[in-house]
């Protein structure tokens, strides 16, 4: 593969993907916070007014072409902040599940919180409203089918020590709170996928992804760590941040962003330069050894993502 394997060729922030399988235009597509690391400004400002980024590829994921970013999300005026995607297809339809800030802040505080839309098509969605969680400081959302019907989100909690909460939902319209399922540290960006006849969950702690595997969805238990290690390939030499897992037949991968700047796992936080600040996206092949999830990095391989059916 080559790496990285994509750029936002407008902002050169591509963060947070979530890659999913437009069934009507039969491409795959990564939709992701259009950070805008180029964009001059005070204090973070950079990381909020962002749209969220379209890139397609019509290979099964190999080449991605910036296709521009969603439109019709806005449901108040002025120039606002649309983070970390999560996307699922269910009956027909697409459910996004966004997080979302009032206008550009300059620092990180305010409420954030997760929005609901719904689509046909990727293209025109329509609002469905904020939902009710656990705080007013929420992002990050995931989701996947439980073992018994129904829906279970876990997301970050900002409030909450920076942990990942749960709500469970029978339509993924309403949902009700279950309450904090990781607390062992702050972090963030949990995504959970079902591999190997396991349950996986992995989230960012800014020093790599914490690897969980569960049985059931409801018992989670420490696993490994990946994307800690600096990596070989271009634009790949620091941690691995927020990332999505795509399971297509016996594969999978697992899609991440960089800051390749920043290459040292323990530097500090200033992002006052445009390299500093500027970020890739990275695909690499997962795989289970002895009851782990492991993920190397550096090793060559070919990513064939499959077409749903």
């Amino acid at each position: 593969m080559e790496s990285p394997l994509y750029r936002d060729p407008i902002y050169d922030g591509a963060t947070d993907p979530v890659v999913i399988y437009n069934r009507e235009l039969q491409e795959w597509w990564m939709i992701y916070t259009s950070r805008r690391a180029s964009a001059e400004g005070p204090g973070v400002a950079w990381v909020h007014g962002t749209d969220l980024g379209v890139a397609v590829s019509s290979d099964g994921g190999i080449n991605w072409l910036y296709r521009g970013t969603l439109s019709g999300l806005d449901f108040e005026w002025g120039r606002n902040t649309f983070w970390a995607p999560e996307i699922l297809w269910h009956q027909g339809i697409y459910h996004m599940y966004v997080s979302y800030i009032t206008g550009v802040p300059i620092d990180w505080t305010g409420p954030r919180h997760i929005v609901h839309y719904t689509s046909k098509d990727m293209l025109n969605w329509e609002l469905q409203g904020p939902l009710q969680l656990s705080s007013n400081r929420v992002i990050d959302a995931c989701i996947h089918e439980k073992q018994d019907g129904g829906f279970r989100m876990w997301y970050k909690d900002e409030e909450n020590g920076s942990f990942t909460y749960a709500a469970d939902s029978e339509d993924l319209f309403e949902w009700e709170v279950v309450g904090p399922v990781l607390t062992h540290r702050g972090h963030e960006g949990p995504n959970v996928f079902y591999f190997k006849e396991s349950y996986w969950m992995i989230i960012d702690e800014w020093r790599g992804q914490a690897v969980y595997r569960s049985d059931d969805m409801e018992h989670w238990e420490r696993n490994n760590m990946i994307l800690d290690q600096p990596g070989t390939r271009t634009d790949d030499g620091g941690i691995g941040h927020h990332a999505d897992v795509v399971v297509s037949g016996d594969s999978a991968y697992i899609f991440y962003f960089t800051h390749p700047g920043k290459t040292n796992a323990a530097a500090s936080e200033d992002k006052s330069t445009y390299e500093q600040r500027r970020s890739s996206v990275q695909v690499a092949r997962l795989d289970v050894r002895d009851g782990v999830l492991v993920c190397d990095r550096n090793e060559p391989f070919e990513l064939t993502m499959e077409s749903p059916k």
